[in-house]
């Protein structure tokens, strides 16, 4: 079996929301992150991609990703990763009993409020599916907006959403 490596920031640290906290992901996450994955709930979201052992290890020691748990109440809830910098992304997806509470909402502001306070980013992205209409909500209650819709592309198997983080805690953000 492989060694497990986080890959990402190398000084990636917990990350608190009001109501969830987003911790990097350890070693001891990754069958929980293997079950995940392998949810047909989270497939559909997920473009289909099922891992073994060995590629999800490979999936979470990437350069250019930073792995988060979400937690909510100390309890796993789902899975956020951060990509790029000063300019980037997040992809999130929460487990199928996590869903419809705030809590995707919560953690997405929480991360991208890290990225540009406390890293200094200057844009925060995210690109969620048109059909996916409840991730495009909770993204929006996040202080995403939509920029630009999209179609099939290398990265896209479905039309998609282009948004941008413009927290209202910074109403004169371009």
């Amino acid at each position: 079996m492989g060694k497990f490596h986080r890959g990402g920031f190398e000084n990636a640290s917990p990350v608190v929301g009001d109501r969830t906290v987003l911790r990097p992901v350890a070693e001891a996450d990754v069958d929980l992150l293997l079950r995940w994955h392998a949810d047909p709930e989270v497939l559909g979201f997920w473009d289909g991609e099922t891992f073994t052992h060995a590629t999800m290890l490979v999936e979470l020691a990437r350069d250019d990703v930073t792995p988060y748990l979400v937690l909510a109440d100390g309890e796993p809830v789902g899975y956020l990763q951060v990509w790029g910098g000063p300019e980037g992304g997040l992809d999130m997806f929460l487990a199928p009993d996590a869903r419809g509470r705030g809590l995707g909402s919560d953690a997405g502001r929480a991360m991208a409020r890290h990225l540009r306070d406390d890293r200094g980013w200057t844009r925060v992205t995210v690109d969620p599916y048109a059909w996916n209409e409840v991730a495009v909500r909770a993204w929006r209650n996040a202080g995403f907006v939509e920029v630009s819709c999209n179609e099939v592309d290398d990265e896209h198997l479905a039309p998609w959403v282009l948004m941008e983080f413009r927290d209202a805690a910074y109403p004169c953000q371009s």
